[in-house]
């Protein structure tokens, strides 16, 4: 029986494991506290605790793994998964996959120019800089024989975490800054491009996994709105919009990512390849 391993059960990772777990695979998995394992346990999944700031209690449980996702970003000092359980991962007897979810921050600001794989990177954001970091350390792997794969993820969005929740809230806004777009995906392709490099493994490749259609944030919101039946959230232009720092550093960077990969090499077909096909199909599975 194929099993996967998950650093970290968060959206996207359940999002994979509960699509795994429904064609018979085992699945096991760390939450960063005992409450979050309590109430995934709950699946029949096997579920450990790991914070990164000490290795698992038990590192046997790392043993019956055939694939192995990497879904924790790095920390302050580097990545605490690769610190803490590389060598337990590298000699795993059974692995045939391994896959770590990097960010399409890695690029940094390309002034909304298109980015492909082959791009170098130039980040620019904190937690981006450290996460190209981890994202090169879990690389070099492959060249010792671990069959490692990187995924750089655009904006994931998917049930409970959309637009649409925003303004029925109304909390949205249409915040608006000329020529600035974002890359997004719904978390649903996310595992579909998952599954596609589960089969098909080629240890040293990196995967852009975004949608068809970089768009202006406020061109989102605006259709969210329109769905609903709502009006549309007040326009806000970016220097006047009250925004957290982090929120705001979002808009720091400005790019368009290329998803050719995925589609050449993998083989896949995005069930939604754009904005409009993912908010369609969440707001009717809301009200369906």
């Amino acid at each position: 029986m194929p099993v996967l391993f998950c650093f970290g059960l968060g959206f996207t990772a359940q999002a994979l494991a509960t699509r795994l777990a429904a064609e018979g695979w085992g699945i096991i998995g760390t939450c960063r506290s005992p409450e979050k394992a309590a109430d995934l346990a709950g699946r029949g999944w096997d579920l450990h605790v790991f914070d990164g700031s000490g290795p698992l209690a038990d590192a046997s449980v790392l043993a019956p793994a055939t694939h192995i996702l990497i879904s924790v970003p790095p920390d302050a000092e580097d990545d605490a998964v690769l610190r803490l359980h590389g060598a337990d991962l590298a000699s795993l007897p059974h692995l045939k996959w391994l896959g770590y979810l990097s960010t399409t921050g890695v690029y940094g600001d390309s002034k909304g120019g298109w980015v492909d794989e082959t791009t170098p990177l130039r980040p620019t954001q904190a937690r981006s800089i450290r996460r190209a970091a981890a994202e090169a350390a879990w690389l070099k792997l492959a060249e010792q024989g671990v069959p490692v794969q990187a995924f750089r993820l655009a904006g994931i969005y998917g049930p409970g975490r959309n637009q649409l929740e925003g303004v029925k809230r109304g909390t949205a806004h249409r915040i608006v800054k000329p020529g600035q777009v974002f890359c997004r995906i719904h978390v649903a392709d996310i595992a579909s491009v998952l599954q596609a490099s589960m089969a098909k493994p080629d240890p040293g490749a990196v995967y852009n996994v975004a949608d068809d259609e970089p768009a202006p944030p406020q061109e989102v919101v605006a259709f969210a709105a329109g769905l609903l039946g709502l009006p549309l959230p007040p326009e806000v232009p970016f220097d006047a919009a009250q925004l957290t720092p982090m929120a705001a550093s979002f808009y720091g960077d400005n790019r368009r990512v290329r998803n050719d990969r995925i589609k050449s090499e993998l083989g896949v077909m995005l069930r939604y390849p754009t904005y409009r096909e993912g908010l369609k199909a969440l707001l009717a599975t809301t009200t369906g």
